[in-house]
């Protein structure tokens, strides 16, 4: 495939189509803070203000875990055999 035709085909995928390009096989890890848990996880119990806490996401956005050093969530996804990506 040229250049060009790629260039087009990634301008015309829908987000949906881009969500599921990695699904199942692709992660990322993101910081947050600890105020922010409750709406990735609602079930997690409260915890204190100010911390900065790591996530690990599907390939889609969705939140697999929560965790307090950004090497738990690498090791959690070697571990399920998801390939880490970066994200800019």
């Amino acid at each position: 495939m040229n250049t060009e035709k790629f260039n087009e085909t990634i301008q015309n995928i829908s987000p949906e189509g881009l969500a599921a390009l990695g699904g199942g096989e692709l992660a990322y890890v993101r910081t947050i803070r600890s105020e922010d848990v409750q709406r990735l996880f609602p079930q997690a119990p409260e915890i204190a203000p100010g911390l900065t806490l790591f996530t690990l996401h599907a390939a889609d956005g969705t939140p697999i875990m929560l965790t307090d050093s950004r090497e738990a969530a690498l090791a959690n996804a070697s571990e399920h055999e998801l390939i880490t990506v970066s994200l800019h």
